[in-house]
């Protein structure tokens, strides 16, 4: 699967599939974006100090990398499970240019993520433990007592195969009561999928270039 390096609107880097014609992060901004759906609008309105952050597709390890950071600030202690089924070349994440747009001084972290097992935990920090799944989401054994899902697979209507009842049922009951999920999508078929499963859901304001997005709590 080609994938080509892209520069968006704020300066950070997404990739590019031509084959599926999908971008990993919004061409208006891709640290903007991630920072909107799911630092702002999940890990900023998690309460608990001490946390379990589970994310679909840890693709090009932003989402993972802007945790890190926050937790780091605010004194958190996250435990992150990410699940990828195809792991970044070394010289693709080589040219991802956020360390240096979001934390020039710690940009030695986001290699660590990277560089990182897969499929055993690895202490990034005192306050940041990453375990890296290799493998499908379908399948895949989910950890228990999740207060926080990032679902940050590609759109539905470029991987159907991520967006379905069953996950949305798994993911409920192996979230902690007052688990918040946060996604990009608002597409109502998704909306009624997560209130299916027994989520409240809200649409709110989407990041720039959309217009709203979902987050659900149990």
């Amino acid at each position: 699967m080609r994938r080509e390096l892209q520069q968006t609107a704020d300066g950070s880097h997404t990739l590019f599939i031509p084959e599926m014609d999908e971008h990993y992060h919004s061409v208006n901004g891709a640290v903007q974006e991630s920072r909107h759906v799911f630092i702002e609008a999940g890990l900023h309105h998690q309460a608990k100090k001490d946390i379990t952050v589970f994310e679909i597709g840890f693709g090009t390890g932003l989402n993972a990398f802007l945790t890190l950071l926050d937790a780091e600030e605010n004194n958190r202690t996250v435990n992150y499970y990410s699940i990828e089924l195809y792991p970044l070349e070394p010289q693709l994440v080589q040219a991802l240019n956020y360390g240096e747009v979001i934390c020039p001084g710690k940009k030695e972290l986001f290699s660590a993520l990277h560089a990182a097992p897969w499929n055993e935990p690895a202490n990034i920090t005192g306050h940041f433990t990453l375990h890296k799944i290799q493998g499908d989401n379908n399948s895949c054994e989910l950890p228990g007592g999740i207060d926080l899902v990032y679902f940050d697979a590609f759109a539905p209507d470029k991987q159907p195969e991520m967006w379905n009842q069953e996950i949305f049922n798994n993911l409920y009951v192996h979230m902690a009561e007052g688990g918040i999920l946060t996604t990009y999508c608002a597409k109502g078929v998704v909306r009624r999928m997560m209130q299916e499963a027994g989520y409240s859901v809200e649409r709110i304001p989407g990041p720039p270039g959309k217009r709203e997005m979902l987050r659900a709590m149990k």
